[in-house]
């Protein structure tokens, strides 16, 4: 067995371990990212099928996006619940911004991913007791000190990372050895995928997050899903 290998399997168990420690019902955020395909694949893999397994759509998500939806639900045989912005927020926001204000200043991007994910995802968890992601360390300066399991106070529950130090060649590895689809704007140059008008295609030799936001300095690029005021485990 190789490096790579022990490690995904540490990985399983390791997410195994704290599934069967948590008391009541988690959920996993699946965003169309590869990192969140191979945290799926290890869910199920170890016992997780009782974990509810949910996406944001902001209404502003790539045609390729919306198809790979269906495609990984068909390849793990499981459904993918949807949620969605409050219309009537969304409507306000929509009338304030339009179609590119986002881009205007970093508050007004941050009102958007507030009302199109923030809001959504606080419905989401309330009543869960964890949450797993796909999040890793080495996706950019915002995560560097990512631990595997942490304390997310801002929605008062555990955040479980299973693959918090996973290289980007650990996960290529992953994938190819499961034969886990990939998002097919990854064969486009994208390297991180959010919504079409705040992603695009990462030039050679960029950051793998530099795609996303890419107005905005690097300690600005994130939503607001993983304000991590406050780590441990």
């Amino acid at each position: 067995m190789s490096s790579d290998d022990r490690r995904n399997d540490k990985g399983a168990e390791a997410l195994s371990r704290i599934l069967r420690a948590i008391r009541g019902p988690a959920a996993l955020a699946f965003s169309y990212q590869a990192e969140d395909a191979a945290a799926l694949h290890l869910l199920l893999g170890c016992g997780g099928a009782g974990v509810e397994v949910f996406t944001l759509n902001t209404n502003r998500l790539f045609p390729e996006t919306a198809a790979y939806h269906r495609e990984v639900e068909l390849f793990f045989n499981i459904p993918i619940h949807q949620y969605y912005p409050e219309a009537e927020e969304e409507e306000k926001l929509e009338a304030e911004l339009g179609e590119w204000g986002m881009r205007e200043s970093l508050e007004k991007r941050r009102r958007c991913c507030e009302v199109r994910k923030v809001r959504p995802l606080a419905r989401i968890l309330a009543g869960k007791n964890a949450w797993v992601t796909g999040l890793r360390a080495a996706q950019s300066v915002t995560r560097s000190d990512l631990k595997l399991l942490e304390y997310d106070e801002q929605f008062g529950l555990v955040k479980i990372n299973p693959l918090a130090d996973w290289s980007d060649e650990d996960l290529a590895a992953y994938i190819e050895r499961y034969r886990i689809p990939l998002n097919p704007l990854y064969a486009e140059g994208f390297k991180s995928i959010g919504c079409a008008p705040c992603t695009r295609a990462v030039r050679e030799g960029e950051d793998i997050r530099s795609g996303r936001w890419w107005w905005e300095l690097p300690d600005h690029k994130e939503c607001g899903l993983h304000a991590r005021r406050a780590a441990g485990g």
